[in-house]
């Protein structure tokens, strides 16, 4: 049985990963009109990974003699003003999203809840995983500065970015 503490942290948890679900679904959605269709890509099968980790909180919590809570969610920005601007929000959503779980890990031993730390290890080792990959594509970003020909090979590799993360989805 979940302590109630520890549940209200994780429902607020379920909010913060709806929330990046609908985040990354609004930067999809303004480089997919921008014609960056690999950079959309990323971000439509970011959105959906996002959306299965507040699923995996739902289930837990209700699991677990709790209730899981959906609430209501702040509609993001629709502007970006460049890629460039949109990774690094990005990555800065990212570190965002890790202090939470670091937050969560927190409560969980404040409350001597084992079975709920052990379960978020999943999400301290993803997050760690999330930021290295937006921090790789920052990096990356830099070396083309306003090179609109390594803009157009960035948005063909991002896409395999996409592709290779699916095919290890598949494969597990």
């Amino acid at each position: 049985m979940l302590k109630k503490r520890v549940e209200d942290a994780l429902n607020g948890q379920i909010r913060v990963e709806a929330d990046s679900s609908q985040i990354y679904l609004s930067m999809a959605s303004w480089a997919e009109v921008k014609g960056l269709e690999g950079i959309s890509q990323f971000l439509y099968k970011h959105s959906d990974e996002e959306r299965m980790h507040m699923l995996k909180l739902v289930r837990y919590i209700n699991e677990r003699g709790g209730h899981a809570i959906v609430s209501e969610l702040s509609a993001p920005k629709k502007d970006f003003g460049s890629f460039q601007n949109l990774f690094k929000e990005l990555f800065e959503h990212e570190i965002h999203v890790s202090d939470c779980i670091n937050e969560l890990v927190h409560v969980t031993l404040e409350e001597k809840d084992y079975a709920t730390h052990n379960f978020l290890q999943w999400y301290v080792a993803e997050q760690i995983e999330e930021e290295a990959l937006a921090r790789t594509i920052l990096d990356k970003i830099n070396l083309i500065g306003n090179d609109k020909g390594g803009l157009y090979l960035f948005d063909r590799d991002i896409r395999q970015i996409s592709a290779d993360s699916a095919a290890q989805d598949e494969s597990i």
